[in-house]
Formats: structure tokens, C-alpha cells, sequence
């Protein structure tokens, strides 16, 4: 068969398609969510002490991820004292040897933001007890996880898997007195890690505020 130039030309725009294509599948899966049940993805971010961590430093150790924003009626509801539910889910994870990093992806200007010391303030004020909080302001963390909602919750067990993702809790309200009644879903896949059993619930659906990215 003769090549002529039409023919050269519908090569090209074909070439073209399937390059632009390409590219964006793979700008799709760069911002696609972490998968429970595969590797959670790694990152470094500065905490509120001036401190990079990253979260191959806790290698072999269960991890909580909380997102945060102080102005969000449904973190509010439980950071309130009492029952001061956020509180206690931390300092029982600190007791049993689970680190839990808390974190801000509030946008500078945007409700929830916070710099270190804002941070350090909202901790002694609340008598929160993250191990860590980690300062997302550019949202790089927070959209490495999908992370849509605050609170949005994340568990990864001491293999690095992502074991939970989801809501607190089963209540998606902003009700306080709601807390007694509702099923805690942190709680529960954190006790499925430390039986060794898989976690019942691997995933549900977050509420609350969106998380106010820039």
C-alpha cells in the first residue's frame, strides 16, 4: 500500500491521542487514593516542634492518621469536654504504643489553619494528645491520602498496610450526645491489628467539613 500524507497525518493525531491518554491515566493515578489492604504511602511533613518526620521513622509500630480542623463543628463535637472522645482515643493509643499523628491541611487563610504554635496551643488547650501534628498547608499529605473530610481517619497496621480508612465513627453528625451510641471505627480496627485479626471494617465513609485545601 502507498503511504501517502493523509495517511502520515492520521498517524500522528493518533500518536498524539494516545500520549495525551497516557499522561493523563497517569495524572489520574497519582491522585488516586491509597487502597486499604496495600502499602500506605510514605511521606515526610514538619510537625508543630520544627520537627521532619516521615512515616518510615515508625516502621513496625501501628500508626493513627487524624485530619484535623479546630473551626469544623464535627471535630468540635469530639475534641469536647466531656466526654473529650478525640482525647481519649489518643492517649489510650499512646499507652498502647501506638503513634498517633494528627493532621492540619487547612490552606493559610482558611478555617483550621494553623503554624506550630497555634498548633502546640490547640494540643495544651484541648488536652489532646497526638504524638505528633503534623503542618500540611500546601495539602501535599492530605491529597497523597485522599483525605476528603475532617475528621478523616486513617490505620496502618505495624506492616505498613493500610488497614482502615473512613469516618471516627458510625454517627455522621455533629451531635456530641451521639458519641455514646455510635460504633467507633478507629477503636474497633485498632483492636482487630492488636488480636492479629483482620479489621472487620476496612473502610466506610468519612464526614464532616471538607478538608479547606488551598
Amino acid at each position: 500500500m502507498q503511504i501517502t500524507r493523509r495517511h502520515l497525518s492520521l498517524a500522528a493525531g493518533m500518536a498524539a491521542a494516545v500520549a495525551l491518554t497516557a499522561g493523563a491515566l497517569i495524572a489520574s493515578t497519582a491522585e488516586a487514593a491509597p487502597a486499604t489492604g496495600l502499602a500506605a504511602p510514605d511521606f515526610s511533613g514538619v510537625t508543630s516542634a520544627g520537627e521532619t518526620i516521615s512515616l518510615s521513622d515508625f516502621a513496625g509500630k501501628t500508626v493513627v492518621l487524624e485530619w484535623t480542623n479546630d473551626g469544623c463543628p464535627f471535630v468540635q463535637k469530639h475534641y469536647t469536654s466531656p466526654p473529650s472522645n478525640m482525647q481519649t482515643l489518643q492517649k489510650s493509643a499512646a499507652a498502647d504504643d501506638v503513634v498517633w499523628i494528627s493532621v492540619i491541611s487547612s490552606a493559610p487563610g482558611k478555617q483550621g489553619f494553623a503554624d506550630g504554635a497555634r498548633a502546640d496551643a490547640l494540643t495544651a488547650e484541648r488536652g489532646a494528645a497526638p504524638a505528633h501534628v503534623v503542618l500540611d498547608p500546601d495539602g501535599t499529605i492530605g491529597k497523597l491520602y485522599g483525605a476528603k473530610t475532617t475528621p478523616h481517619m486513617f490505620v496502618i497496621s505495624a506492616d505498613g498496610a493500610l488497614a482502615y480508612d473512613g469516618a471516627i465513627d458510625s454517627k455522621a453528625t455533629a451531635k456530641v450526645s451521639d458519641i455514646a451510641t455510635a460504633t467507633n471505627y478507629v477503636t474497633a480496627a485498632l483492636a482487630d491489628i492488636e488480636a492479629g485479626r483482620p479489621v472487620a471494617t476496612p473502610v466506610s465513609k468519612p464526614y464532616g467539613c471538607s478538608v479547606k485545601y488551598k
